[in-house]
């Protein structure tokens, strides 16, 4: 049996869409029952019965190997899912190389607090961020440079570009020829426009900003990958405006450039555990940055979160799941097995061999 691996672009419902890593010969059917060949670099695929009997999950991103069972039928079978190397939450996407963070640099105006936000959430998922700022041709030459030096001190270098006059876009690009990079950003910022010119046969519906809340309308309704002409896929991400942070106050520190830089430098905090916060004593993270603000109101939300999932955890330890006849679903004390199992036979015996001796 043909067995071919590939790259899922899209889920829709209990299909997959699968893009081949090599095209095929595949033999069809005309109207008149005519055989004839077509080269086919996508199929849409169902999944082995025994993925879902496992609880495996088939996510954007997955690279997958898929049989043949009815290619009369011109659709294929999942038969494996390869170890992910990574999996994004909101959006889902598996195995993603770098995330793409776009903003406008006007309309809608640039807010800081918005985009440390951002940042702070791409930082997050451990994988490579690179910054985009749209609508270059709005903006004069010393508003630019007054926004790259302020993010350089960030940490980042920041990429300019007009989805209006194409500047910057060959320099963008060369960056996303390889692997996978997942579009982010607020909703009106011009990610349907910039992925229609990355992609000039995809044709993305752009949305307008409005004028009375000062943000775009989300136009990408799912989560996508489209293949880039130069190699490697593109994924545009529906457009939310204020990402959820999750993460502890101890994985917090690494997604600030400035923090992480401080503590290469060799010096350490007084405590192993320090927080950063401004009564730390002999603190090398806390000081005049501009974002250590930021850090500050970030980390009360990391602390909220901590103790969310410490609640959770208890909660899972102490009470279970159970459905009900009427199909819904209640919560019982979770009994401790070894409190009420009956000791076996043999453990009696010896127990009492023990006492005899």
């Amino acid at each position: 049996m043909l067995a071919i691996t590939g790259t899922v672009l899209a889920v829709q419902a209990n299909y997959y869409r699968v893009m081949l890593d090599q095209a095929f010969s595949l033999e069809l059917l005309d109207e008149s029952g005519q055989k004839f060949s077509q080269l086919v670099y996508e199929l849409l695929c169902t999944r082995r019965a025994r993925l879902k009997k496992i609880g495996q999950q088939i996510c954007v991103g997955d690279r997958v190997t898929v049989e043949e069972p009815d290619w009369q039928g011109g659709r294929g079978a999942i038969s494996e899912v390869s170890p992910r190397r990574n999996l994004l939450d909101r959006p889902t996407v598996a195995n993603v190389d770098r995330i793409l963070l776009v903003f406008a640099l006007a309309e809608p105006t640039l807010d800081p607090h918005q985009l440390s936000r951002f940042l702070v959430k791409a930082e997050s998922t451990q994988v490579d961020v690179l910054l985009c700022l749209n609508k270059r041709d709005l903006v004069n030459d010393q508003v630019w440079a007054t926004w790259c030096d302020r993010l350089t001190s960030w940490g980042y270098s920041p990429i300019a570009i007009s989805t209006y006059t194409k500047e910057g876009i060959n320099e963008l690009a060369q960056h996303l020829q390889t692997g996978v990079t997942v579009v982010a950003g607020q909703s009106g910022v011009g990610k349907s426009s910039l992925i229609n010119l990355l992609i000039p046969d995809l044709q993305v519906r752009v949305g307008e900003v409005s004028q009375r809340l000062g943000h775009g309308k989300h136009t990408t309704r799912h989560v996508e990958l489209f293949a880039l002409p130069a190699g490697g896929y593109l994924a545009d991400t529906p457009g939310f405006m204020q990402p959820n942070l999750t993460v502890t106050p101890q994985e917090l520190t690494d997604c600030f450039p400035e923090a992480r830089q401080r503590l290469a430098s060799g010096n350490l905090c007084h405590f192993n555990n320090c927080w950063h916060r401004r009564d730390e004593p002999d603190c090398v993270v806390r000081g005049d940055w501009e974002r250590y603000e930021h850090y500050l109101a970030y980390l009360e939300e990391a602390i909220v979160y901590q103790q969310k999932l410490k609640n959770t955890a208890s909660a899972d330890a102490s009470v279970k799941v159970k459905d009900t006849s009427d199909g819904k679903q209640q919560q019982e004390p979770r009994l401790l097995k070894k409190r009420y199992r009956r000791e076996s036979r043999r453990s009696e015996h010896q127990n009492l061999d023990t006492d005899d001796d």
